[in-house]
């Protein structure tokens, strides 16, 4: 298949390499011609489109948009009149209102409309949610998530000041830049109902978005979240806990271990993610399921509609953070 990548920062380039080695013709387009540059000098078999006009007109199968957030449903909206399917990189918009007209003209022309939120593909996430499936620990009560780290050591040799995390405008924030956590609790316990948030910009980071964030949050099963995310913790942090009536289940992102204590107080249940694909595979398989899509053999684990529900968490959270209360979704 042909595909054109619309960014190539480092998401994008990460996807057409990947895309390449399934062995499908990728293009790619930036709004920075060092960037494009970069890319087309590193990963071969990479074409250089000199716009997104010109990339549009060879037809490509399909449009990745891995621009900054604030872009992406106008670069959407383009490759699907042009007769595109589309990926659209998390999150998948800078503010949810702009999204369902895009999602109406997807369906309406029949195309597809998958977002990114590559850490679904993770093996040891996924045994996560077969657990609780599996009702492994009965009725959930609670769970903490986290995330947290210095957003200078993101990408070693690139000024973090280059980043969209550190503008407002472009959709920055910990909160839209780290809106994995929001989009693996929705798919691990379902539909939020309320939510509180505290966030701030709190460091001598550049930029004016928020760059630490404390949520609590009340899901439609009763079930309640704390979620911490952050740009400030020197030392990598991504992980879950779950309390259920008959146990708990943790998750290391950085080990990929699940383990399960419970209900016996010395029971546990170890699930060791030594024998899994590295955690970079994760997004050679979101690159599989993408093509599998187009096939027609499957359909977006994460559609454009789900990728609203952690979009509109997000402002909720701001809305929240601002007036300091409760506010429902």
């Amino acid at each position: 298949m042909r595909f054109l990548v619309a960014g190539t920062g480092s998401i994008g380039t990460r996807h057409a390499r990947n895309l390449l080695a399934l062995g499908h013709e990728v293009s790619g387009w930036d709004a920075s011609a060092r960037r494009l540059d970069e890319t087309r000098g590193t990963v071969p078999g990479f074409v250089a489109a000199t716009g997104m006009e010109a990339g549009l007109a060879e037809r490509p199968d399909a449009v990745l948009v891995c621009t900054p957030p604030a872009s992406h449903m106008a670069l959407a909206k383009q490759a699907i009149d042009a007769g595109s399917h589309v990926f659209v990189e998390k999150p998948v918009a800078r503010a949810a209102d702009e999204v369902p007209v895009v999602l109406d003209a997807a369906k309406r022309t029949g195309r597809i409309f998958a977002a990114g939120f590559n850490l679904r593909f993770l093996p040891s996430l996924r045994r996560v949610k077969n657990l609780l499936d599996a009702n492994r620990i009965g009725r959930v009560y609670s769970a903490h998530a986290s995330f947290g780290y210095f957003l200078p050591a993101w990408r070693p040799g690139r000024d973090y000041q280059d980043n969209y995390a550190v503008s407002a405008a472009q959709g920055g924030g910990v909160l839209l830049d780290v809106i994995h956590e929001l989009d693996y609790l929705g798919w691990l316990f379902g539909e939020p109902a309320e939510l509180s948030c505290a966030a701030a910009h709190l460091s001598a980071l550049a930029g004016d978005t928020e760059d630490l964030a404390e949520l609590t949050v009340r899901f439609v099963s009763g079930a309640i979240a704390q979620v911490h995310l952050d740009y400030l913790r020197r030392a990598y942090r991504r992980d879950l806990e779950i309390v259920g009536a008959e146990g708990v289940i943790t998750w290391d992102f950085a080990s990929r271990v699940v383990r399960v204590l419970g209900p016996a107080p010395d029971q546990v249940e170890l699930h060791d993610g030594a024998h899994d694909p590295p955690n970079d595979v994760m997004y050679v398989e979101e690159m599989r399921h993408f093509v599998r899509c187009l096939e027609g053999a499957e359909d977006p684990i994460v559609d454009g509609w789900e990728a609203l529900r952690s979009l509109r968490m997000v402002e909720a959270a701001k809305i929240a953070a601002a007036e300091r209360r409760w506010v429902s979704l």
